[in-house]
Formats: C-alpha cells, sequence, structure tokens
C-alpha cells in the first residue's frame, strides 16, 4: 500500500542526552498541513534472548526494574552499547553474563518495535539452543547483584503471560513467538 503523507520532519533539536538514552523533540509536517510537535526518546537498541533448553524450558531472570519499580520476569537481555559489537555477539555476552550459559545454536526469533508512540528502540530477539553451563563473564554489580535465572516449560511461561505475572513485553513477544512459529525440538 502507497503511503498517502509523508510526515516530513520540519525541525528536530535534542533537549536532553543521557547515557542510555536522549530525549528529541520534532516537529512534524501532518496530513492537514499543521505542524505537530513529537517528543521521541532515543534509544541505541537492544537484544533479547530466548534460550530453550533440552527439555523445552525457556530461560528467564528475574530482575529489578525501576521505573515500574519492581521485579519483573524477561528474557535475558542487553543494550546495543558497545561500540563494535555486532547484536549476535552483544545477545552471547548477555547471555553468559546474566545466566551463565552458551548456545551452539543461534538464529534471529523476531524484530520488535517496543514502544512506536515514545521511542525509536528496536530489539532483537535471538533464538538459543542447545545449552551449556559456562562461567559469568564478569561481576554483574549492583543491578543485577539479587538476579534469579530460572527455566519455565514453555506452556507454562504461556500461562504465566495470561495470568499477567510475566508482563514484558520483550518476553511476551518473545516467548509468544516461541510457540506459534517455531518448533524448538
Amino acid at each position: 500500500m502507497k503511503p498517502r503523507h509523508a510526515f516530513e520532519v520540519q525541525a528536530s533539536r535534542t533537549v536532553y542526552a543521557g547515557r542510555i538514552m536522549a530525549l528529541r523533540v520534532d516537529e512534524v509536517r501532518m496530513p492537514g498541513g499543521g505542524l505537530a510537535t513529537r517528543e521521541v526518546i532515543e534509544h541505541p537498541g537492544a537484544v533479547a534472548v530466548a534460550a530453550i533448553d533440552e527439555e523445552q524450558r525457556v530461560v528467564l531472570v528475574h530482575q529489578y526494574r525501576h521505573p515500574p519499580r519492581r521485579r519483573l520476569w524477561e528474557l535475558p537481555a542487553g543494550l546495543l552499547d558497545v561500540s563494535g559489537e555486532d547484536p549476535a555477539s552483544t545477545a552471547r555476552r548477555e547471555l553468559a553474563e546474566e545466566t551463565g550459559l552458551a548456545a551452539q545454536d543461534w538464529a534471529v526469533l523476531v524484530d520488535l518495535v517496543t514502544s512506536p508512540g515514545l521511542t525509536d528502540e528496536s530489539v532483537r530477539v535471538y533464538l538459543a539452543r542447545r545449552l551449556t553451563a559456562v562461567d559469568r563473564l564478569h561481576d554483574t554489580g549492583d543491578e543485577e547483584a539479587d538476579l534469579v535465572v530460572q527455566r519455565f516449560a514453555l506452556a507454562d511461561a504461556v500461562q504465566l503471560i495470561l495470568a499477567g505475572e510475566i508482563v514484558n513485553a520483550i518476553a511476551v513477544g518473545g516467548i509468544l513467538h516461541l510457540t506459534g512459529t517455531w518448533e524448538v525440538a
């Protein structure tokens, strides 16, 4: 389908730049001819890993997230914040750092846009299979000091989503994508 309007940016300015994100304000030409102000959170992007073991269990981490002020069940994940590191390498590193696991088989599972009305963040979710234990790569520090790693049968993880126990959008998207289109055996 051919787009009817281009939504051209007429002006743009960065109003805040932090360690993880920046806030940009764009003036966008709307279909009626007027200008609309749109605030955009710029994000470096991230990866997540849907790691499946030989018993068809998905590996999840339970960790504190400050914005919602609670612990969430999530896929192991991390920012694309190491200069020159490709996303697949970031995924391998994050899996080892957060869970002490490595995988022999890797594939792209799904690409997600987390909150398109607010941010340009995109997350590539990888499928990791044939897991083995490895040493965690480094001291995880304060943020992940009490991180819990647990494996869930895929059907149980889906039930946790439906019960509202897994609410992280990346985990929901990755887990549900596993159940709908991939044979994980």
